[in-house]
């Protein structure tokens, strides 16, 4: 064997370990990002079905929140937004509005005692109650899958071909400050 079949040798071991050192970048960043769509697919089910209860609620609701038009009407805009969001992100800050809405409503309702002791409404606080339950348990795995992207695609040499392929940073699926208050008191 001659220096030049030697030399030639190495040198596609070479291409061929490189290669596969970004076959496997490439396949990881693939699997990270697919994990982040799946999570959030988890929680779309259970958000598509919150706001499916927006109508009803805005029904039971009107009859004895004669008052509290604009926060039905509202309600029933932010449902809307929602259902005509596309990008992840749009699906999260209008889902954060609608619960926030919600909440306001079973809040006002407190004000409301024949709406209180109606049986659909209080099924219907029960199911979306229910609903927010998972959501929360899904949303923590979401941001787990967010943080294991963002820390896939920020890790060295990983940032190399990530950022050649244009992936960014995720956000997470946060709580906001108001989600976190009932009735005035932090929690």
């Amino acid at each position: 064997m001659t220096a030049q079949n030697i030399a030639l040798i190495v040198g596609l071991l070479l291409v061929i370990i490189a290669l596969s050192f970004f076959i496997g970048i490439f396949n990881k960043l693939v699997m990270l990002k697919n994990n982040i769509e799946k999570a959030f697919m988890n929680i779309d089910v259970i958000l598509k079905q919150r706001a499916d209860e927006i109508p009803e609620l805005v029904k039971v609701t009107s009859a004895y929140m004669e008052h509290e038009k604009s926060m039905l009407t509202n309600l029933t805009r932010l449902r809307t937004d929602f259902m005509n969001s596309t990008t992840i992100d749009e699906k999260i800050a209008n889902s954060s509005e609608l619960a926030k809405a919600t909440k306001s409503l079973f809040a006002v309702s407190e004000n409301y005692p024949a709406l209180l002791s109606n049986n659909n409404f209080l099924e219907l606080q029960k199911r979306i109650s229910q609903m927010e339950d998972k959501i929360a348990d899904r949303r923590e795995y979401y941001n787990d899958s967010v943080n294991l992207y963002n820390i896939g695609i920020q890790e060295f040499p990983n940032l190399l071909l990530a950022g050649l392929l244009g992936y960014r940073q995720k956000n997470l699926f946060i709580i906001s400050q108001e989600e976190k208050t009932y009735n005035g008191i932090q929690l």
